[in-house]
């Protein structure tokens, strides 16, 4: 979950400069690229270090779940190197006889990793899972749009001073596919979740909360404290 007070304030010159057919340009991307540099927080990442937004696009990216289980990681490593426990080390830096002893079935001899060989095993598989999958979900994104559900906390406030205490709303929303091409950027080029944030918030602010420019003119939206979020893609 994002921490606690987290807010993604969209300004008027942003919703301004989104106008239909245009949505994903103006300040926000701008704001992008200068943020991207803060740190990388781009996956493969432990599902349990990143917040939900995070999480939610890499759900829309697979259609089979990643191996919840350490000894079935392992198994699919093993399989996407043939075989080979040397590779496999390689890939995780420990030596092949620390490999053999993880995935040994003789009795007494088998050793399980310990908590850090259990991320970076978690990690190598999250780097190596559907990959043409997932390069096919992320086309299809960027080229037609997504869906995306979220419940969060939203609030507003207009122009000439009057405003809406915020409070959690679910919300559901098509976001057109160059809204998809600026996360997927901003993700490539390190953006981490506070930055994935501001995209939708200016995304949902102009195609939910101002009906795609046509209402509510110089809106403020205040997008925080996310407790779930998915995209559907397709």
């Amino acid at each position: 979950m994002l921490t606690q007070g987290l807010v993604a304030c969209v300004s008027q010159r942003c919703l301004e400069n989104a106008k239909p057919g245009r949505q994903g340009q103006g300040d926000v991307g701008e704001l992008t690229r200068r943020t991207a540099r803060v740190g990388l927080v781009g996956w493969p990442l432990r599902e349990a270090d990143v917040g939900q937004i995070e999480q939610g696009l890499e759900r829309a990216l697979r259609t089979r779940p990643v191996p919840s289980s350490t000894e079935a990681r392992l198994r699919f490593l093993l399989v996407a190197h043939r075989g080979s426990t040397r590779q496999v080390a390689a890939v995780l830096g420990v030596s092949q006889r620390t490999v053999q002893r993880w995935v040994t079935k003789r009795p007494g001899a088998r050793r399980p990793p310990g908590p850090a060989h259990v991320r970076a095993i978690e990690e190598a598989v999250l780097a190596r899972w559907q990959p043409r999958v997932r390069a096919r979900r992320r086309a299809r994104a960027e080229a037609e749009g997504f869906v995306f559900h979220t419940r969060a906390r939203f609030g507003f406030a207009a122009a000439a001073g009057s405003s809406d205490d915020p409070r959690v709303r679910w919300i559901t929303q098509d976001l057109p596919g160059e809204v998809a091409r600026e996360l997927f950027a901003a993700r490539h080029a390190g953006a981490g979740e506070q930055q994935q944030t501001v995209i939708l918030a200016r995304a949902l602010g102009h195609a939910y909360f101002r009906e795609w420019g046509r209402r509510a003119h110089g809106l403020h939206i205040a997008f925080s404290d996310v407790e779930f979020a998915d995209f559907s893609i397709g």
